[in-house]
């Protein structure tokens, strides 16, 4: 009798640690960042195990836990042509989190995998879509658009996407080269329209000087004085004094004695900035006048009919 009892209460013992490790066994732990989804014979059990201790049938439930933190997914740099004929080499980030565990369990197998892919080929497509000028300076304007693409697809697997943002735009070195000579043709464009500019208002100043000075003679004087000064506080040795080109013709030509100037028939005239001087004429030698005769009675002119004319022996 005795034994019996003691068997029994070891069958009872051995049921009971049994249970107690079959229900220890149901017992799982959700983190405040999961939600645990549940099936149950393969069924999908509502609600959505919240963060905290749950329970769950052992052998009969399964419990999958969904993790719901923002995901930070790198997009390979993807290769692509814009839609001014240039190729660019696009790299993006992209991030997303599950809202709906249910759906990214059940309807999408592997949605960190699904978004990659829908991100690249949407990245592909804003590239075609775009110019590069829009790659290079309007990127939020990409990027919300690049969103929206992404997420159209991803709603129905239960991820929402955050942000898209592009890193970086790499462009062949042939076309950095082209945007560097354009930025210099740029700058060099605007410093010369600056100085042409700077010119301007400064001829308007020097002419608008210019008509003060005219009405007042003494003011070029002045002018000239001030010059000087300025000259000097240099501690220069040489002083540069400028005097009309007039001036000193008309000095020249008052100090210049009557016997030394040249004969009235020596004239000048004045072809722009070279002066040409008009030919004397020859002085007359006895010399000269017997060699001429003596050439032109050798050469003496022919008559209408084809004899010399021997008449005036001394023509001339």
């Amino acid at each position: 009798m005795t034994v019996a009892l003691v068997i029994i209460i070891i069958v009872l013992g051995g049921i009971a640690a049994l249970a107690a490790l079959l229900a220890a066994s149901g017992l799982r732990v959700i983190r405040q960042y999961e939600r645990g989804v549940v099936f149950r014979l393969g069924r999908v059990q509502e609600p959505i195990r919240e963060a905290g201790l749950t329970r769950i049938v052992p052998i009969v439930d399964r419990l999958r836990k969904v993790n719901t933190q923002i995901v930070t997914m790198p997009i390979p740099a993807q290769d692509g042509i814009t839609r001014d004929n240039v190729t660019v080499r696009v790299d993006a980030v992209v991030y997303f989190r599950v809202h709906d565990p249910v759906k990214a369990t059940v309807v999408v197998q592997d949605y960190n995998f699904a978004v990659a892919q829908v991100a690249q080929t949407s990245l592909r497509s804003i590239i075609g879509k775009s110019e590069l000028d829009d790659l290079l300076s309007n990127r939020e304007a990409l990027n919300q658009g690049l969103a929206i693409m992404i997420d159209s697809p991803a709603v129905g697997w239960g991820v929402e996407i955050d942000r898209v943002e592009i890193k970086d735009v790499a462009l062949p070195e042939s076309m950095k080269r082209s945007m560097s000579r354009q930025a210099e043709a740029e700058r060099e464009r605007r410093s010369r329209i600056i100085t042409a500019d700077g010119e301007f208002q400064a001829s308007r100043k020097l002419a608008s000087a210019a008509n003060v000075m005219a009405t007042s003679p003494a003011a070029l004087q002045l002018r000239l004085l001030q010059t000087i000064v300025e000259v000097a506080a240099e501690k220069n040795s040489t002083v540069v004094l400028p005097f009309p080109v007039e001036l000193l013709r008309f000095l020249e030509h008052a100090t210049t004695p009557p016997e030394t100037r040249p004969a009235t028939d020596r004239k000048t005239t004045w072809t722009g900035e070279t002066p040409t001087y008009a030919r004397q004429p020859m002085p007359s030698h006895p010399h000269h006048v017997k060699n001429r005769h003596t050439h032109r009675a050798t050469a003496a002119p022919m008559t209408p009919a084809g004899s010399a004319d021997t008449s005036n022996p001394n023509p001339g």
